[in-house]
């Protein structure tokens, strides 16, 4: 039975937390817009930071100012150029290999939760590692995704916890609002995207910070 100190389980994003793709998410991206006949702009690429694949080409297209019902074709392209680079590796962000084994070690049972689709996250697992996780929840698993508190509450259930008894671990406003909304306990790890402001969330600069004692400690003070 859980008390109100228990940390009942660890609730990882991917793109940004855990690896450094959101830097070859660019990469495609720019690669895209170019292929479409067009630049994509900064303030675009950071609005698709931790949306689902879908959204962002949304968003690529008001950028260009290409029809919104054109979109399947760039979804499919963008996914085929991401397998590519994904299957190439990933570099892991600072402490996050060390943290995956401190939390698998110590017994806390963890979860993926990502805006991504699994064909793609199937790759980055080759990278991460399918053992760290008990259950992992893709962006195409469940009908609504990030900034919907659905993935978090999704996870916590196939966990078999409480989400209030959950430290979620974030990088973009849009993961962050999920989590919260899901009653998460929220742990932000700025990487391309300024968290400065967000209301209740704990924010470190690197996961080197964090180890299980840590998130121990959040989720007894929430």
């Amino acid at each position: 039975m859980q008390t109100t100190t228990d940390l009942a389980a660890v609730l990882f994003d991917m793109d940004g937390t855990l690896v450094d793709s959101e830097k070859v998410w660019t990469i495609a991206l720019y690669e895209l817009a170019d292929k479409l006949g067009g630049r994509l702009s900064d303030r675009a690429r950071a609005d698709m930071v931790g949306t689902n694949m879908s959204r962002s080409m949304v968003i690529l297209h008001e950028d260009l100012g290409l029809p919104l019902d054109d979109t399947t074709g760039s979804v499919g392209w963008l996914e085929d150029r991401m397998g590519e680079l994904f299957a190439e590796g990933l570099v892991w962000k600072p402490g996050a290999r060390d943290l995956l084994t401190a939390v698998r070690d110590a017994g806390v049972p963890a979860a993926l939760v990502t805006a991504t689709r699994r064909r793609l996250v199937e790759k980055a697992l080759t990278t991460i590692g399918r053992d760290f996780f008990t259950a992992v929840v893709c962006g195409d698993d469940i009908p609504e995704t990030k900034p919907d508190p659905a993935p978090y509450r999704h996870a916590a259930q196939l966990l078999g916890a409480d989400p209030a008894h959950c430290v979620a671990i974030e990088d973009s406003p849009t993961g962050l609002a999920s989590a919260r909304g899901a009653g998460c306990v929220v742990l932000g790890v700025p990487s391309e995207v300024d968290l400065s402001g967000i209301a209740g969330v704990t924010l470190v600069d690197s996961l080197t910070e964090v180890d299980v004692d840590y998130l121990r400690r959040l989720a007894t003070t929430r």
